[in-house]
């Protein structure tokens, strides 16, 4: 699957040349405007040039500078996206630079990092940024030494004329480049000739992390700030009385204001704010009914798969009729729990309300959002609000929303000062946002052949939204099919968790494959094949993957990892398709001293061109860590309205030791790039449980897996 964007002469514009300066060369993402070309020829013009769309600057001493407007989270952008503009510049990628851009709504269209979607999005632009550039550049060297265009070439930010041996450096020729028209259609590279893409590079943000240089939003200084913490309500209560006093007594409290049935301190530091919020006197009282808690949630998934009214997603064929006429029919449910995001980095944004708009500065994925939610806050238009990035220190969906932000408003709005908000860790995993808590009832129906002729998926979450991906495969390889969803709405805020739905969707299909492969007396990797056959020669209703893709990771998957060729160890393989990428897995778990141990996981990504293999293979190792780590590990219960585990005591993560060895690959395709940030992660869970069903029997349905009394028998081992 390929992605088409389509760009054209009016994506560029230029801005004449002024005396000793550089080129800049705006590029407008949205591909309906143009960007602005201009010259600059000092730090301070430079600095001007973030009121641009995203765009390429070349200045006299031939550095390139190109603005990203996308939040950077850790998924690299920040060092793809100038890869990618260098590349077609034919740039020195020793003099390329990058900067954050700030938000600008008529200027970018997409400043979002969520749904692996910005290198899709930006790919063909921004290498039409470059060779546009570099198109501009050889014309500016022709008229100099006068020779025709074709007879020069480009190399490390020189233009060269092999005919005479000269050679000229853009940062020479960016004030007469300038002054050329923008060529309408500029050829772009054959990826055979990439130098730069495709070459392992280092994140353009790793000195200034490792010498501590203030990237992140806890970084952030005012003169005249103050700090701020907020006690809120468990979930499905409000706030009835509080009594301050004890609070405001404490050394270095300024204040303590309350909004929305939350009560903030406010103070000089923010040791005197942990110690003053606990003294805090307050009463809460219920919004009605019962106070939610895991228990109660079981109850409800129950009922309502039994007796719920769902919503049908995807039907095809007569799916009564195939399971009324099946020879054998396997069933199973599997269910999922709340998770918090844990980023390292906990929830937090400065604000400051003044009577002329506001200030934001802090780590978002959505900055449109903070800006909209501070507007209607602090009663001012929205034009009056401007928002400034800083790198993420993790986000993995939960800074899409924007609550830690509207707080930060609140607060500066009532002590009318300049405040950073902060959240302790024990408030990030008690105040939500968490991965829906979801629970899946699978059927299937084989005829007397063994052949897969019927599926039901029916799932039930809470604040989930459709609990199904319906398009995803097996759809389209299945003649009769039903896929259900219900959605129960609680008082449990949920969010977008890094592969919002299949990162345990995938887990549960996955593994109920295996279980109706078992059924049908047939290889785990050899059914899927079998299925994506049917779904290329016969699909069943519309296709939404590419099977083509799909099949070569799951093919590519089995011979690395040498599937079922191996003895002394049990395989399981899992195969999905998210964020437009296709990514199989083979988790390897062998027996030691009667103890289940994973040993190693082989990873096969389709994710069309990979720019830089240094992040992609960053990126892919993260998923897989954070995929197993949860499903293995990681459970969040709930009661009385709270969340029972506050820190990292009780809310277990996956550790150092207990990560295997991973050997990762990507299919070389030459298609433009699709997703990244969170393909990887689905898979994972459903790769490794169906190893370990290979290896104890055991077949595994909820997680995390250490809690399944299925396991009890055993000490779910480290790989020594």
């Amino acid at each position: 699957m390929s992605i088409q964007l389509k760009t054209n002469r009016r994506d560029f514009l230029k801005i004449a040349a002024t005396a000793g300066g550089g080129l800049l060369l705006g590029f407008h993402f949205s591909g309906c405007d143009s960007p602005k070309i201009s010259v600059v020829s000092d730090e301070e013009l430079l600095a001007q040039a973030v009121n641009y769309n995203a765009f390429l600057s070349i200045a006299p001493d031939g550095h390139v500078v190109i603005y990203s407007p996308n939040p950077e989270l850790g998924q690299n952008i920040k060092t793809s996206f100038p890869m990618i503009v260098a590349e077609e510049l034919d740039a020195d990628w020793e003099k390329v630079r990058v900067m954050q851009a700030f938000l600008d709504n008529e200027k970018y269209d997409r400043q979002v990092t969520g749904g692996s979607g910005a290198m899709p999005h930006s790919w063909e632009r921004l290498r039409k940024a470059g060779a546009t550039a570099r198109r501009m550049l050889i014309e500016a060297a022709a008229k100099r030494l006068n020779v025709d265009a074709g007879s020069l070439s480009t190399d490390k930010g020189m233009v060269i004329h092999a005919g005479s041996g000269k050679k000229l450096g853009y940062g020479e020729l960016a004030k007469e480049a300038a002054s050329i028209e923008v060529p309408e259609d500029v050829p772009l590279k054959n990826i055979k000739d990439f130098k730069i893409i495709g070459t392992p590079v280092k994140n353009v943000d790793n000195k200034a992390m490792f010498t501590g240089k203030p990237l992140y939003g806890l970084d952030i200084y005012r003169d005249g700030m103050k700090h701020a913490m907020v006690q809120r309500p468990p979930f499905g209560m409000k706030l009835k009385s509080f009594d301050a006093d004890a609070a405001k007594g404490v050394n270095g409290i300024t204040d303590v204001v309350t909004f929305n049935d939350n009560v903030a301190v406010v103070g000089n530091s923010t040791w005197p704010l942990m110690k003053a919020r606990k003294l805090l006197n307050i009463q809460y009282e219920p919004i009605d009914g019962e106070l939610e808690s895991t228990e109660m949630h079981n109850r409800i998934f129950d009922d309502l798969l039994n007796n719920g009214k769902a919503q049908v997603m995807r039907k095809d064929g007569d799916v009564n009729a195939a399971f009324r006429n099946a020879a054998k029919i396997v069933k199973s449910e599997y269910q999922c729990p709340f998770l918090s995001h844990s980023p390292m980095e906990p929830m937090n944004f400065f604000a400051h309300v003044r009577p002329d708009g506001v200030e934001l500065v802090g780590p978002t994925q959505t900055p449109d959002r903070a800006k909209a939610a501070a507007a209607e806050i602090a009663g001012v238009d929205p034009d009056k609000v401007t928002v400034e990035m800083t790198r993420l220190g993790g986000g993995f969906g939960r800074r899409l929303r924007a609550d830690f932000v509207e707080e930060a408003v609140h607060v500066s709005k009532l002590v009318n000062a300049p405040v950073k908000l902060i959240w302790t860790r024990e408030d990030d995993n008690t105040g939500g946002a968490y991965r829906p808590a979801v629970k899946y009832r699978f059927e299937a129906a084989l005829d007397a052949n063994n052949t897969f002729i019927g599926y039901k998926l029916k799932g039930v979450g809470l604040n989930a939204g459709n609990t199904t991906r319906e398009n995803n495969f097996p759809s389209g390889s299945v003649d009769h099919l039903l896929i259900e969803s219900i959605d129960y709405k609680s008082h449990i805020t949920t969010n977008a968790w890094r592969a919002p739905i299949t990162n345990f969707l995938a887990f549960a299909e996955q593994s109920f494959l295996d279980e109706v492969a078992e059924a049908a007396g047939k290889d785990p990797v050899q059914f899927r094949l079998e299925l994506l056959d049917r779904a290329k020669k016969n699909p069943v209703g519309s296709i939404h993957y590419d099977v083509d893709r799909m099949r070569g990771v799951v093919e590519m998957a089995a011979e690395k990892s040498g599937w079922g060729k191996k003895q002394g160890v049990a395989q399981g393989f899992s195969v999905y398709f998210s964020h437009r990428s296709y990514v199989a897995q083979v988790a390897e778990v062998r027996m030691n001293q009667g103890n289940p141990v994973l040993e190693k996981i082989y990873a096969v990504t389709d994710c069309g061109i990979v720019v830089n293999p240094t992040g992609a293979d960053q990126q892919v190792r993260g998923g897989m860590v954070d995929g197993m780590g949860h499903a293995m590990y990681t459970n969040m219960t709930i009661k009385n309205g709270l969340a029972e585990q506050k820190n990292f005591d009780s809310y277990r993560l996956i550790r150092m030791k207990e990560i295997p060895e991973i050997e990762t690959h990507f299919v070389d395709n030459g298609i433009d790039p699709t997703g990244l940030g969170e393909p990887a992660l689905p898979p994972t869970g459903g790769a490794i449980s169906n190893a370990i069903y290979w290896a104890t029997g055991k077949r595994l349905r909820n997680q995390p897996f250490i809690e399944q009394e299925e396991l009890k028998e055993f000490n779910l081992g480290q790989r020594s």
